[in-house]
């Protein structure tokens, strides 16, 4: 009897096989030979599944933004609970610092992300998917910070589009220095950073 193979579950084992890849050589090195050596299949298995190698690289993209959102959503979820009170304010402040590498899965991520929107810089096919992908967490920061000053823990002039984008290039930026100098940006630093920030935002600094 012929072996039956789940093709999302295939597509998702090449995507996981082209994040490892672009971790270790960036974009550059996550040929559809690479890939389909490092996922264990022919090129043609590869091919089967994805039409071109641009869809290869965009499923992946789309796939890491899926993993770092099920981790955010639950945190989403913890924040929205009308039961949170007191704990709103840390429960934000954790849902943010989930885009920051304070530990090794984060700092895969970010090195993964910035690795795929620098390429889509030179590379016009991934720009669309990019830019879609910060714009989701654009809107997210959005939202976070649009509840703080509904519930009054931000002042109400707070300009909320300039913040929103100030917050996401910190975040980038952080994530950068903490990939170029990890033993100088540590977790601990990154996170003073992102409380203090926040704290200006509320009017406490």
């Amino acid at each position: 009897m012929p072996k039956i193979v789940d093709p999302e579950a295939r597509r998702r084992a090449v995507a996981e096989a082209v994040l490892r890849v672009v971790g270790r050589e960036g974009v550059a090195g996550a040929s559809l030979r690479n890939v389909a050596e490092e996922a264990g299949l022919a090129i043609g298995s590869v091919r089967h599944y994805f039409s071109d190698h641009d869809e290869v690289l965009i499923f992946a993209m789309r796939e890491l933004n899926a993993r770092i959102e099920r981790r955010v959503w639950g945190h989403v979820e913890r924040l929205l609970d009308p039961e949170a009170g007191d704990e709103r304010r840390a429960r934000a402040e954790e849902l943010i610092a989930e885009f920051l590498p304070l530990d090794a899965e984060r700092r895969e991520e970010g090195m993964l992300w910035q690795a795929f929107t620098t390429a889509a810089r030179t590379r016009p096919e991934l720009r669309p998917h990019a830019v879609e992908l910060e714009s989701g967490l654009r809107a997210l920061l959005l939202r976070v910070l649009g509840g703080a000053q509904e519930a009054g823990a931000m002042p109400d002039d707070l300009d909320l589009e300039l913040e929103t984008l100030r917050l996401s290039a910190l975040l980038d930026g952080l994530t950068l220095q903490a990939a170029l100098e990890p033993e100088r940006i540590t977790p601990d630093m990154l996170r003073n950073v992102l409380r203090r920030h926040l704290e200006t935002l509320r009017g406490e600094g």
